[in-house]
C-alpha cells in the first residue's frame, strides 16, 4: 500500500496566502521525513480554498527540497493550460528529478478562470479530450504537430524528450474523474484515476468497475487492466480517542469551506450549489481515516480491500494548523504505515 499527502494549501480564516503556502511546504517536508510515498498537490485560482496557482511551480520547489518521496500534481487543470506547455514542465520535471515526478490533470470546473486565462467555457465543456490527447503525444512522441479544433501548429521537435530517460518512460500521468465520461476517457487511454474524497468506498469501487469494463473494451492488456494504479483522495487526522480527531476538524473545516467554496465564481454566471461545509465535515470524517491510529489503519485497509485501490493521497492539513499538521503527518508514518505493511 502507498500513502501519500493530499496539499491544497488551504487558506483557513485569519490566515494570510503566504501561512497557507508554508505550511504546504513544510507538511510535504515532513512526509519525506515521515517516510511516506508521496505528496499531491491541488491548484486553484482565485479562492482561499487552495491558494496554489501552479502545482507543477510548488512541485519544482519541493522536489528540488527533497531526495525521495514522490510528488504528483493533483491536478493541474488542463482547460486553461497550453497541453505543449504544461508536457515541457513535466518533462523538465520528471528528468531533472530522476523519475519522481507524477502528472495529475483535470478537466476542472466551469470557473471565471476560463475568462481570465482566454480558454473559453468550450475548453471545459468539449476541449478536455483533445488537450489530454496533445499532451499525451507530447509526451510520447519524437515530434508533434497538431490540427485540432483548438490547438493547430505545425511539426516540431519535442525537446527535452520525457521519454529518454532512462525508467519510467516519461512522466506517469493519472486523470482526475468525477463522472462515467471522464472515467471512459482515461480507461480508453490507460490512465489510472484520481477519485476524489468526496467519494465513498461503494462510489469509487464502481468507478474502478466502470474503468476495467471500457479498458477491456478498448484492447488494452489484461495485465494494464489488472495493475493500474488509481489514487484515492481522503482525509486524515490522528488522534488517540476519535472524537478528538473530529473534533479537531469539526473546529477548523467548515470555516475554510464555507470561506472557500464560496468564493467559486462561474464564468457564465450560472447557478452552482454549495454543500452544507459542517455536514461535509462530518461526512469526510465518516469516509475517511480519523481517529486513534488503529482505526485510520483499518479503515485505509477497508477501502483497499472494498475498492482494490492501494494508493492514498491524503489531506493531512485539516486542523489549518502548522504543529498539529507536522504531528499528524509524523503519526501516519510512524504509528499507521507500519500497520499497513
Amino acid at each position: 500500500m502507498r500513502v501519500g499527502t493530499f496539499v491544497l494549501a488551504a487558506q483557513f480564516p485569519g490566515q494570510g496566502p503566504g501561512e497557507a503556502l508554508h505550511r504546504a511546504v513544510r507538511s510535504a517536508e515532513a512526509a519525506e521525513k515521515a517516510g511516506l510515498d508521496s505528496v499531491w498537490l491541488a491548484e486553484h485560482h482565485f479562492v482561499p480554498y487552495g491558494v496554489c496557482p501552479s502545482a507543477v511551480t510548488l512541485a519544482a520547489l519541493l522536489l528540488g527540497r527533497t531526495r525521495r518521496i514522490g510528488i504528483g500534481t493533483a491536478v493541474s487543470v488542463l482547460p486553461t493550460a497550453h497541453p505543449v506547455a504544461l508536457g515541457e514542465q513535466a518533462a523538465l520535471l520528471h528528468i531533472t528529478s530522476g523519475g519522481r515526478f507524477t502528472l495529475g490533470v483535470g478537466r476542472g470546473g466551469p470557473w471565471v478562470d476560463l475568462e481570465v486565462f482566454g480558454a473559453g467555457l468550450p475548453a471545459f465543456e468539449s476541449g478536455f479530450p483533445e488537450s489530454l490527447d496533445l499532451l499525451l503525444r507530447w509526451l510520447r512522441e519524437p515530434r508533434v504537430g497538431a490540427s485540432g479544433e483548438r490547438f493547430a501548429f505545425r511539426e516540431v521537435d519535442v525537446v527535452p524528450r520525457a521519454d529518454e530517460f532512462e525508467a519510467p518512460a516519461g512522466p506517469p500521468v493519472v486523470v482526475a474523474c468525477t463522472s462515467p465520461g471522464s472515467v471512459r476517457l482515461a480507461a480508453r487511454r490507460g490512465l489510472p484515476m484520481l477519485l476524489g474524497m468526496h467519494c465513498g468506498d461503494e462510489d469509487k469501487a464502481a468507478m474502478v468497475a466502470m474503468w476495467q469494463a471500457e479498458a477491456r473494451d478498448a484492447g488494452l492488456s489484461p495485465e494494464l487492466v489488472a495493475t493500474a494504479e488509481h489514487v484515492s483522495a481522503g482525509v486524515v487526522q490522528i488522534a488517540d480517542r476519535r472524537a478528538d480527531a473530529v473534533e479537531s476538524l469539526t473546529k477548523a473545516m467548515p470555516g475554510w469551506l464555507q470561506r472557500g467554496l464560496a468564493a467559486h465564481r462561474t464564468v457564465d454566471g450560472r447557478p452552482r450549489a454549495m454543500r452544507d461545509p459542517l455536514a461535509y465535515t462530518e461526512l469526510l470524517c465518516d469516509l475517511h481515516p480519523v481517529g486513534p491510529p488503529a482505526v485510520c489503519a483499518d479503515r485505509l485497509a477497508a477501502t483497499a480491500e472494498r475498492t482494490g485501490i492501494r494508493r492514498f493521497a491524503l489531506l493531512v492539513e485539516g486542523s489549518g494548523d502548522l504543529a498539529a499538521t507536522e504531528e499528524n503527518v509524523a503519526r501516519l508514518g510512524s504509528e499507521v504505515l507500519p500497520q499497513l505493511a
